[in-house]
């Protein structure tokens, strides 16, 4: 079995690669070569921490793979990472497993990728400015894939904990090294939100964000961070506003979304009022933005072929390169 560290990662793919290779996965998706069973999630309440299982397998690259995700918010307060993860992956012709795999970084990365899927068809092509809502690990991917695909000029940072946008503003130039571009420290989040061509929420609040009254004609929003019914970054008005709101899977967010559980649950808002999936927007069965003036919204909680799809990439490029530690098990 191929041993890979983030390191050894970070060394043989970027988000580029993650890109391409997910618009495949989304094909492949289409066309029904997945296999995708709904993941277990495992909560520890008096920890505010849960865990996370997902399955899956691609049958036009011969691949299955399981990850395991744990997500514990305080364990940065005794010097431990707030997710940690691994991948197992296997070939399906032979029952072979082939890798274990680091997976927070993976996770981060793939997260993005599909983020800058939705950011090139629903985003207006000339868009110059981006907001960051929660400067934590995850944003570091999202800002990424929103960079790789817009040329973007402006760049506004806001967390409730102004020392961590301070600090995530320290890492831009590691992030994207051709960024030429401004970074500014925002002290009120619905400021930022109404200068900001593209808006990108990745917290695990609890409660709304940002104001939907903030948001100007032709913003497009990226929310990734919450993923379990009782978490919210985006407000009502925000999806009453949107005119296309998509997911990544519709069966996802019916089950994990609170973004859409809690409006719904309200009545408020309905689960019809959805424009579709992303693996359908990538194909164009569905249609990206028409008019500058839409306020367009993709939703991820993630699914398993997402990783699939970087992991099994990884690993060929791993082999080709000779990379990585063989271990016997």
């Amino acid at each position: 079995m191929l041993i890979l560290s983030e390191q050894q990662i970070r060394s043989l793919y970027t988000m580029k690669d993650a890109i391409q290779d997910l618009e495949s996965a989304l094909a492949d998706y289409i066309e029904g070569k997945i296999l995708n069973p709904h993941r277990t999630v495992l909560d520890f309440p008096e920890k505010k921490a849960s865990a996370l299982y997902m399955p899956s397998a691609i049958e036009s690259i011969g691949k299955s793979s399981v990850k395991v995700v744990t997500i514990f918010p305080n364990n940065p307060s005794v010097g431990k990472w707030t997710t940690q993860g691994v991948i197992l992956l296997s070939d399906t012709n032979n029952g072979e497993h082939l890798a274990c795999l680091n997976a927070s970084y993976l996770t981060r990365l793939r997260t993005g990728a599909v983020s800058g899927i939705a950011t090139k068809h629903l985003a207006k092509k000339n868009v110059t400015s981006v907001v960051v809502i929660g400067c934590g690990a995850m944003a570091e991917e999202q800002l990424q894939a929103v960079l790789e695909v817009r040329d973007i000029k402006s760049i506004m940072l806001y967390n409730r904990t102004k020392s961590k946008a301070l600090a995530f503003a320290e890492k831009i130039n590691d992030l994207a090294p051709t960024y030429a571009g401004e970074v500014h420290i925002m002290e009120d989040v619905n400021e930022a939100v109404s200068k900001a061509d593209i808006v990108i929420c990745s917290t695990r609040s609890e409660t709304p964000l940002f104001s939907g009254s903030a948001l100007q004609p032709g913003t497009h929003i990226n929310g990734v961070g919450s993923y379990l019914p009782h978490m919210q970054e985006v407000d009502e008005e925000t999806l009453l506003r949107c005119s296309k709101i998509v997911a990544d899977t519709i069966e996802g967010v019916k089950g994990e979304a609170g973004d859409f559980i809690i409006p719904a649950n309200a009545g408020n808002w309905s689960f019809s009022e959805l424009h579709g999936e992303i693996g359908e927007l990538a194909a164009g069965q569905i249609p990206g933005r028409v008019t500058d003036d839409e306020i367009t919204f993709f939703k991820s909680v993630g699914i398993a072929y997402f990783d699939l799809a970087v992991v099994a990439a990884v690993y060929e490029k791993a082999i080709q390169a000779g990379i990585g530690t063989k271990v016997e098990i």
